[in-house]
């Protein structure tokens, strides 16, 4: 029996509280192209946790036509701007992370969004510091979520083996991603996108291979700090 070692969190709507913010940032954008029914919901819906050219190919399906080229460029401005005063971290993220460095555990972030937006993201909510040189954009490997591209990269970032390390995610596809990659997830569901679904949403990461799932970061630090895994199965 071993402690894990690391632990790989997604960073929005687990660490920050950003996917309305992101969410409505994209449906704005597609609504300016003349997709007027287009709603922070349907997209959060279909599209939780998925890199921005899946979210486009969905909006040129929606146009039968091809996507203006600054439209991911137009939806990540809006964001970023929205994020000087409207950013702000998941409760208890702080002290989840402070507990996991003072018990020796590694930690890593492995976001499925742009590289500008992910370092702006840490650096606005004031997280950069715990992921120095471990910090994984999709941007940054072949395939985003739900393939383990991500998974991947973090591990050789972390120098650790999936058997060492635990995710944290909030979608369905980030599970899937984590699980393919052979590393053990549990979900959140304590971001303000999910009010109103807390159950389907969590049943949904529950089908898609999490082992716990947990709506307060407080009983994620609890879980994590107590998760043990037999090394011989």
């Amino acid at each position: 029996m071993h402690r894990k070692r690391a632990v790989i969190f997604d960073l929005d709507g687990c660490l920050v509280d950003s996917e309305p913010l992101s969410l409505e940032a994209i449906a704005i954008e597609m609504r300016a192209l003349g997709i007027r029914d287009a709603s922070a919901r349907e997209i959060g819906d279909r599209f939780l946790g998925v890199a921005m050219p899946v979210i486009a190919e969905f909006v040129a399906k929606r146009l039968e036509g091809p996507v203006p080229e600054d439209f991911a460029q137009r939806v990540e401005n809006r964001l970023l701007a929205s994020y000087e005063s409207k950013l702000f971290t998941i409760p208890g993220a702080e002290t989840l992370l402070s507990g996991l460095q003072q018990q020796g555990t590694a930690m890593a972030i492995a976001t499925g969004g742009s590289l500008r937006r992910m370092v702006a993201t840490l650096e606005l909510a004031g997280l950069d510091h715990w992921f120095t040189d471990t910090a994984c954009s999709a941007e940054e490997v072949a395939n985003g979520k739900p393939a383990p591209d991500l998974f991947l990269l973090a591990l050789d970032r972390l120098d650790l083996n999936a058997a060492d390390c635990l995710v944290l995610e909030d979608s369905p596809h980030g599970i899937r991603g984590a699980r393919a990659a052979g590393i053990p997830a549990i979900g959140f569901v304590g971001g303000q996108h999910l009010d109103g679904k807390r159950d389907q949403h969590t049943a949904l990461l529950r089908e898609a291979g999490a082992i716990e799932v947990f709506e307060h970061l407080a009983a994620v630090e609890r879980f994590i700090q107590s998760y043990t895994e037999d090394v011989t199965k």
